[in-house]
């Protein structure tokens, strides 16, 4: 089975740069984005033979997350728990016959770390909520998670250490995530790939001269260990400031 994950950063532009050449080609089983930046109507996307699942922000034009699979869901979440709604549009949880899929757009603790705690906040709930799934079936966890974990993961760690995203806080939540039964799924495979990177910035030549950060992420149960088959990033693919990634699993679901 084939997974991909992608920040379009806006799907409406991003379907403009060339979004759905790449997603025809590469033929994922499931394929999750995150910071759609709509709302229900702003966009139709002809996708034969998928099932389309968003979970829109109340604000315009923000955030907001989307899976389009093959496989039917036996049930689809919005929120972080049965009765919880959330407002941003960040997280989606399908359950299929094997596992979970949660699909997540992490909070941003911005770069004055004015929304720090706020993330800090969503990790304190969103762990708890990955274990209760893990108790019931296998968890999938996919999505931007703001967070470069190592120093392998971006460019330049020294002179951003403590900035959004390589705080000491969110990178030892990313730890405590794994430490909990969970595993970095590119880590898996390339424990010491640098220059692997996922998101850039749009300042000049930044692409281009490989200045970026890993924050985009695969994260399975523990429990699928066995099961995967490979972890790719297409840095290749342009259309956002973020690139796709791609998991294949051994799983066997009926479509």
């Amino acid at each position: 089975m084939k997974l991909v994950s992608w920040n379009v950063n806006g799907l409406r532009a991003c379907v403009k740069k060339g979004f759905l050449e790449y997603f025809h080609e590469v033929d994922a089983d499931i394929f999750c984005v995150q910071e759609t930046k709509l709302q229900a109507g702003q966009i139709e996307l002809a996708l034969p033979g998928y099932q389309q699942y968003w979970n829109y922000a109340e604000k315009k034009g923000y955030s907001g997350t989307a899976v389009f699979t093959k496989l039917k869901p036996l049930s689809v979440r919005y929120g972080l728990g049965e009765d919880e709604s959330e407002e941003e549009g960040r997280i989606l949880t399908l359950e299929f016959s094997d596992f979970f899929l949660v699909n997540v757009y992490t909070p941003n603790s911005q770069r004055d770390l004015a929304r720090l705690g706020y993330r800090l906040e969503w990790e304190e709930r969103i762990l708890p909520y990955l274990q209760e799934l893990d108790l019931k079936k296998a968890v999938i966890l996919c999505g931007d998670l703001n967070v470069a974990h190592k120093e392998i993961d971006l460019r330049n760690p020294k002179s951003n250490i403590g900035n959004s995203g390589f705080t000491y806080e969110e990178r030892e939540k990313m730890t405590t995530l794994l430490n909990a039964g969970f595993i970095d799924s590119y880590r898996h495979f390339n424990p010491d790939q640098e220059g692997a990177y996922t998101w850039w910035s749009y300042m000049n030549k930044v692409r281009e001269r490989n200045i970026g950060w890993r924050i985009d992420y695969f994260i399975t149960s523990q429990s699928l260990s066995e099961r995967l088959k490979e972890a790719e990033i297409h840095s290749h693919v342009l259309g956002s400031d973020h690139c796709p990634i791609l998991l294949e699993i051994d799983l066997n679901v009926e479509e």
